[in-house]
């Protein structure tokens, strides 16, 4: 007897793990204080981070599109949790490239995936993003390069912040 296709497909559930976040800061992409904020949440399945998000009237370009500097901003924020759920340290992004494969539609539930890249000579590390729509197609990806931050170089950043993510970081 030959068994159908769909009886023999073996099916891997992932497991997924919420990350904590810092409360009350203003930042724009994960920020609890910011009125505006797009307030992302993120999860870690297997090598990725990733957030779920839909977006609307307010983050428009083009009628029922997503604009591009928030298209930037998903890819650039999901990069950036996922280094420091993998690596653990303070940096910046140095450079961002992004490839627009299809139009991303407001209305439409995305899921933001991040994923670290081989890495490269510190002081540098990389990252890759995809925003994938509800079928699981790629609408925009981004390749980034950061660097990180040695604790003690961290004079911008107030004492308590440091703080905090470094209680973050423990928290992951």
């Amino acid at each position: 007897m030959i068994k159908d296709k769909e009886e023999t497909r073996l099916v891997v559930d992932k497991k997924r793990t919420d990350l904590p976040r810092l409360q009350g800061h203003s930042c724009f992409a994960c920020g609890t204080a910011n009125p505006i904020g797009l307030k992302l949440t993120f999860y870690n399945m297997d090598d990725t981070v990733c957030a779920d998000i839909t977006l609307g009237k307010n983050h428009e370009g083009w009628q029922n599109m997503a604009h591009g500097g928030i298209i930037s901003t998903l890819l650039d924020e999901v990069m950036a949790w996922t280094i420091m759920y993998f690596k653990r340290i303070f940096f910046v992004t140095r450079k961002m490239e992004v490839k627009y494969v299809r139009p991303v539609l407001i209305g439409v539930p995305l899921t933001v995936k991040g994923r670290m890249m081989k890495d490269r000579k510190p002081p540098y590390v990389g990252a890759v993003a995809d925003i994938l729509d509800d079928k699981n197609r790629i609408l925009a990806r981004a390749t980034g390069e950061f660097v990180e931050i040695p604790k003690d170089k961290l004079d911008l950043v107030p004492d308590g912040l440091k703080q905090e993510m470094i209680e973050l970081f423990n928290r992951f």
